[in-house]
């Protein structure tokens, strides 16, 4: 049998989305995924020499042990949350938004001058400033590629995904130029904000969980109760039916994106003010990154977001618990996370889709 006659009685694969699956198949679906999570990261650590239950045992302790363990849990699950619910509004509209690191950044960039350049000024005033300028700016630089989009058809993902880049790279120029920290010799940094410039703290945590709460309710609330909320949700469902049903569909995708954007900056915002307590190249840390994978495991869903971003902050305080305990580098726990979110975004892959097999004429009809 040639080549061409074997692709034909075999058929094609192809991937289709499901019609519907039943909640309780769901869940069992991402129960077995997380079962398999742990038995194939146990055999990883395993196979190092390490007790994987020892190893898990750690991992719980060292996010949920103590007092001191859930506050650093929660400082993690924070910005994660606030940008995930970000994004969530962006890509509800299929609007896809890989810049929240930039749009973080640019926030963090924002709320920090006032705290470089006035920092003489009383908490009272500096706070309610920094937060309005993140929202601002941030929000301002998402209208960017929205524009680029509704004007000229530009590829949204590339765009804000460049854009991560330059917002980085200005950091860079302000640690080494105009914010340099004058008392630091020899090594280029900026120096933390004066006390007026750092978030009160509630519980042992700075109040940015306090944001992270409100941002579920009125994200949720938008979404779910609001004319923009609809509007925005009939974009993504169909372009087409929402220009027939006459709304303004290119100022829908600019209000959406500047929204977007202002929640992601916000969340830098509080990340220099409330954890790093000053300016740096790394404020972002990846979380634009993970927060793409918060928003589509919690399923656009503000509620189950706020779960999946606690579940991640336990995960990411836990592994760099058990990076210290178990000597281990930072390689070994990457890919002890990754195979965790392998299975965990594999069974959400098979739930919202299967793969099918098309079948192809007989060879020999094919003949005649």
């Amino acid at each position: 049998m040639t080549a061409v006659s074997m692709k034909n009685s075999l058929g094609r694969i192809h991937v289709v989305q499901r019609a519907g699956l039943k909640p309780s198949r769901a869940l069992l679906m991402r129960l077995a995924a997380i079962l398999l999570a742990l038995i194939t990261a146990g055999l990883f650590v395993w196979a190092l020499g390490i007790n994987p239950f020892s190893m898990y045992k750690t991992l719980i302790e060292g996010s949920l042990g103590n007092a001191t363990a859930i506050k650093t849990t929660a400082k993690i699950a924070i910005p994660l949350c606030i940008t995930a619910l970000g994004l969530t509004l962006a890509f509800k509209m299929k609007f896809w938004n890989i810049g929240g690191e930039g749009q973080i950044a640019i926030g963090a960039i924002a709320a920090s001058f006032f705290a470089y350049t006035f920092p003489d000024l009383p908490s009272a005033v500096m706070i309610p400033c920094m937060v309005v300028a993140s929202i601002l700016i941030a929000g301002l630089w998402g209208l960017i590629p929205a524009y680029f989009k509704t004007r000229f058809g530009t590829n949204e993902t590339l765009f804000t995904l460049m854009m991560n880049y330059i917002v980085v790279f200005f950091i860079q120029f302000l640690r080494e130029g105009p914010w340099i920290d004058p008392g630091k010799n020899g090594f280029p940094q900026m120096a933390r904000f004066s006390k007026t410039a750092r978030l009160p703290m509630v519980l042992g945590v700075h109040i940015g969980w306090i944001f992270a709460l409100a941002l579920v309710v009125l994200v949720f609330v938008y979404l779910r109760y609001t004319k923009h909320g609809y509007e925005l949700s009939v974009v993504g469902e169909n372009i087409n039916t929402a220009e027939y049903a006459g709304m303004p569909v290119k100022r829908i995708i600019m209000r959406t994106m500047f929204i977007s954007a202002a929640i992601c900056g916000l969340a830098g915002m509080l990340q220099v003010a409330g954890s790093d307590k000053m300016l740096t190249d790394n404020v972002a840390g990846g979380v634009g990154f993970d927060a793409i994978i918060i928003a589509w495991l919690g399923q656009l869903s503000p509620l189950v977001i706020l779960i999946v971003s606690i579940l991640f902050g336990v995960l990411d305080k836990g592994c760099l618990t058990c990076e210290s305990t178990y000597n281990l580098s930072s390689d070994v726990v990457s890919v002890f996370q990754g195979i965790i979110l392998f299975f965990v975004l594999g069974a959400e892959f098979f739930i919202n889709y299967k793969i099918v097999r098309q079948h192809r004429n007989a060879p020999e009809k094919e003949a005649k």
